[in-house]
């Protein structure tokens, strides 16, 4: 996707002039993913602001779709916590607030470490060539909200043998908050991502030992650094 460039309003607009280019995007195997992952990438990159209105018809207009998969996707978007309902106003870009994300790595911090002692020992070498891939093309990814989104799926590699259990999902939900606020505040410290690029890589080589101590304490750093990054970037006025 093209970053659109436009002037930033001085309050959340009612229209999405910001979505000029997305519809160029490349398409997916459904309308419901395309938009999904269209509007995804524009809430994490900034390209769609903190409480700007998300009208179905504009954006099925925008998109060349019609409002079924947009309607599909925000509500798949409301479940990741980039999107909130308001029964005056429709679907809003929902706002960001630092005490959330300090709850959100506050409680990745305590079941983290349980789903690393589950999966550890089950990881296949299938899993660990994927996650070696994504690894590599993360390397490679100048784009914060792309980086945002591969690093939570890097993660969630690891958990495929404990999909659909309760703990698989709990974290997959918490990811997919967290991830708005990791994309802005790499925008504001990209030298961030070349020390998390590092850490994923010493953490692959401690599955692939099966090193589960070590494991869980690179884990447990790899959050806390995510986190004092969000921290400088909300200090700093980003959010």
């Amino acid at each position: 996707m093209t970053e659109a460039s436009v002037d930033q309003p001085a309050e959340p607009p009612t229209e999405l002039s910001a979505l000029r280019t997305l519809s160029s995007a490349p398409r997916s195997r459904t309308a419901h993913e395309y938009v999904r992952e269209i509007l995804r990438a524009a809430v994490l990159d900034g390209t769609l602001a903190s409480g700007q209105r998300l009208a179905q018809i504009e954006l099925a207009e925008q998109l060349g779709v019609s409002t079924t998969p947009v309607r599909e996707a925000l509500r798949d978007l409301a479940t990741e916590g980039l999107v909130e309902f308001d029964p005056h106003r429709g679907a809003l870009v929902k706002s960001l607030d630092i005490g959330a994300v300090r709850e959100l790595y506050e409680l990745r911090m305590t079941l983290e470490p349980l789903m690393v002692r589950r999966v550890i020992d089950a990881v296949t070498a299938e899993q660990l060539e994927r996650a070696e891939q994504l690894r590599k093309r993360m390397e490679q990814t100048q784009d914060t909200g792309a980086w945002s989104t591969q690093n939570r799926d890097f993660h969630a590699i690891f958990e495929q043998t404990q999909a659909g259990t309760r703990l698989a999902n709990i974290l997959a939900g918490l990811r997919d908050s967290a991830a708005p606020y990791v994309a802005l505040s790499l925008a504001a410290g990209p030298s961030h991502v070349q020390q998390a690029n590092a850490e994923h890589a010493e953490l692959l080589d401690l599955y692939r030992a099966r090193a589960v101590d070590r494991a869980i304490a690179v884990t447990l750093a790899h959050l806390q650094a995510t986190l004092a990054v969000i921290e400088e970037a909300h200090q700093r006025g980003k959010f």
